[in-house]
């Protein structure tokens, strides 16, 4: 309420300035072309008076009405001037109006933590897909939030809600080049993670998964911070083991296409444990299995968000390879939930996380194409994509045995508020069927 009020008084506190000098300029420009002044000077107190009288739903109404007085009277420069002032204003009032949309009219419910709960977090990657919904896990938690984004892949707009909030900071950075900053904990999610983004400037993919954590282990080091490297179910390749295991060391391309974020990942789990057994930096490591849900990018050439899209407009669903590949999807809650329970835990081994529930990619399609009202979509198959993974699926014995965590949303929930978000999505703009998202090859 007491923004609310402060907003109102200042509109019309500015209302009230450009009124006035309104009023100046007429006056100023009547004495210029001759007019009689005793006769316009008696006529202010009057109109101030009653202007100043009336209701604020008539004030407007008393004003056009002044003006066109005003108008009768004056020469054909006054009229312009007059009509050039009142565009004037026009403008300053859309103005304040995109100024105010801009402040967010209450933040989410935060819980207070005193100086000895409270934690200042670090997360890198923080406005991208999954970073943004574990900023906002940790913004309610009550702590304070640092996000590091080079905005890449990622978007204010995941995070702009808390913009402005005590608790929030936004570093617009490159993880490749050192940071110093203060944390207690640290959440090293930075870096393209769907196979369009990674191999778009696969030198770059590597050298954020290489230097980019080199730099987070030596800040780590440095404040003492506890830091989560967020790998992937990649470093385990196109997998002979089924399901994975995180006693598997993998089967993986090392010149292939996907091998910029494949081995960039292994090493990151590399440099983790050496900083762990050599500088005694308390790390964790999650191998993340396919993740989806709101805020997914929807031109990021995965499954799950081509699929959506395609079905949404009536597209053919494009099946790559034999559609008997299996994926298994975790709704993106689920996973920071997991995140949070490695984060919090005394285990420092690999931990998978991860929906076991699979899925082959024709099942999928068809899922989404059901699911998706009215969709008119057909299934057809393409040519299978270069080193694509033909079973994935996590074991999670371990996250059950040692962080007490497994998935809780169902495939059809999830599936259904991602629905949402990308119809959603789909209003706020036209896409067309040449969109990077229809191209791209991968069941990521």
């Amino acid at each position: 309420m007491i923004r609310q009020y402060l907003k109102l008084r200042k509109t019309f506190t500015v209302f009230g300035i450009l009124f006035f000098l309104l009023l100046l300029f007429l006056i100023f420009s009547k004495e210029n072309s001759g007019v009689n002044q005793r006769s316009f000077d008696d006529n202010i107190p009057k109109i101030n008076v009653q202007f100043n009288d009336l209701p604020k739903a008539e004030k407007f109404t008393k004003l056009n009405i002044m003006e066109e007085k005003i108008v009768d009277s004056n020469s054909e420069d006054t009229k312009r001037e007059l009509k050039e002032a009142r565009s004037r204003i026009d403008q300053l009032e859309k103005k304040i109006a995109i100024l105010e949309g801009r402040v967010p009219q209450k933040y989410p419910d935060v819980k207070f933590l005193g100086y000895k709960e409270r934690k200042r977090i670090l997360v890198t990657g923080g406005a991208g897909f999954v970073g943004s919904h574990l900023v906002d896990v940790l913004m309610t938690q009550g702590h304070e939030v640092i996000v590091v984004d080079n905005f890449f892949t990622g978007r204010k707009r995941n995070v702009e809600h808390w913009f402005g909030h005590r608790n929030f900071e936004m570093i617009h950075h490159d993880i490749v080049n050192p940071l110093y900053v203060e944390a207690d904990e640290i959440y090293h999610l930075a870096s393209p993670a769907s196979p369009p983004h990674y191999m778009q400037n696969p030198v770059k993919t590597i050298k954020t998964n290489t230097l980019g954590t080199i730099n987070m282990l030596g800040l780590a080091r440095r404040v003492g911070a506890k830091i989560l490297i967020a790998s992937t179910s990649e470093v385990y390749g196109d997998p002979m083991v089924h399901p994975q295991p995180e006693s598997y060391w993998g089967h993986v391309n090392p010149i292939g296409p996907r091998a910029c974020y494949d081995e960039g990942k292994r090493v990151a789990e590399t440099l983790a444990y050496s900083y762990a057994k050599q500088e005694k930096v308390s790390v964790r490591v999650a191998r993340i299995f396919n993740t989806y849900g709101p805020r997914m990018h929807v031109s990021d050439g995965r499954v799950v968000s081509n699929f959506i899209m395609q079905a949404l407009q009536n597209l053919t669903i494009t099946v790559y390879g034999n559609g008997q590949q299996t994926r298994s999807f975790c709704y993106v809650s689920d996973l920071v939930d997991g995140l949070l329970a490695l984060m919090a835990s005394s285990y420092t081994l690999p931990v998978n996380l991860g929906n076991p529930v699979e899925n082959t990619i024709q099942e999928f399609a068809m899922i989404i194409k059901n699911q998706v009202p009215g969709c008119r979509s057909m299934v057809a198959k393409s040519a299978p994509v270069e080193d694509d993974p033909q079973r994935r699926r996590p074991d999670i014995t371990v996250a059950k045995q040692h962080l007490h965590w497994e998935p809780k949303v169902s495939l059809q929930d999830g599936l259904q508020r991602t629905i949402d978000y990308f119809k959603e999505e789909l209003s706020r703009t036209t896409f067309y069927n040449n969109q990077t998202y229809m191209n791209m090859k991968s069941h990521n």
